[in-house]
């Protein structure tokens, strides 16, 4: 017997990035293990309630193959003896979405669809929980993975899980959008464990944008004038400089040497620059 994953969530297609995703919350630990399924090209899946587990990819394999949303939850759904206690939304890489709830759900569960997401939730405090998230993420402008996040606040604003709350998860793909390039996981972040995880989860979607969002032409700075002392302070603060007075290969070196371990490689620039956001980010060390 599948555990039930009593939860809300939404999953999503950007069409201005090509990008899909789903972030989820629930009383579950570590609803991030379960909930969520992404592959970039092809679509997203929550599988919760007593969730079938193997929604997730065989739901990916049923969409890579060319079936839409519609006729891949219609597919897992139909061959399953216990949908009736099973919660889904899909969104293929067209942004078409379809959702089930099974009528053996716990109360309050339900669904619904617009353009380009499905937002379902089981055991909830009521339908204002799903409306809210629809309604957010149609109104909230901006990057994709801000969208998802705000959906789930006001989902957890308009009563959430009527349990309460200890997890929640946001998955991200995009084709060559992952770390290093060579893969779709642009963001697959999750809190297992924690009193306020929707909170927890954006603090943690700050630091990935701070480590591995892109610099944009107006973000390089050359370290000269005033940008060269504030880094020769930050640097002389965290130790990795010894001397004020360095000379600018050394202060150079030392700026790398502090890109590199404090894992900010993503955001190097040509020798002699720095990234704006890794500049904030040295004033307030030390």
């Amino acid at each position: 017997m599948s555990r039930i994953v009593a939860t809300f969530s939404i999953a999503a297609f950007d069409p201005e990035t090509d990008s899909l995703g789903v972030a989820v919350q629930s009383k579950f630990l570590a609803v991030g293990a379960v909930v969520p399924w992404a592959r970039a090209g092809v679509g997203a899946v929550a599988t919760q309630a007593m969730a079938n587990f193997n929604y997730g990819p065989r739901g990916l394999q049923l969409m890579a193959e060319g079936r839409t949303a519609e006729e891949t939850v219609e597919a897992l759904t139909s061959a399953d003896e216990d949908r009736e206690h099973r919660q889904l939304g899909v969104v293929d890489a067209r942004g078409r979405a379809a959702t089930f709830t099974g009528s053996g759900c716990f109360d309050w569960a339900g669904d619904v669809t617009g353009e380009h997401y499905a937002a379902q939730g089981n055991i909830l405090v009521g339908r204002e929980t799903v409306e809210a998230m629809a309604k957010t993420y149609e109104e909230t402008g901006g990057e994709f993975a801000a969208r998802l996040l705000a959906a789930l606040g006001a989902g957890q604003e308009a009563g959430g899980d009527s349990r309460g709350r200890q997890s929640a998860a946001l998955l991200v793909v995009r084709e060559g959008g992952g770390y290093g390039g060579d893969n779709d996981r642009v963001i697959d972040l999750r809190v297992d464990d924690h009193p306020g995880p929707i909170e927890e989860l954006a603090r943690l979607r700050d630091l990935h944008a701070l480590y591995f969002g892109e610099t944009g032409p107006e973000d390089v700075i050359a370290v000269d004038g005033d940008a060269r002392k504030e880094v020769v302070d930050a640097l002389l603060r965290t130790g990795y400089l010894r001397e004020r007075d360095a000379d600018d290969e050394a202060l150079l070196d030392a700026l790398s040497a502090f890109i590199r371990t404090e894992n900010f490689e993503e955001r190097e620039q040509a020798r002699g620059h720095v990234d704006r956001a890794v500049l904030e980010f040295m004033r307030g060390r030390g």
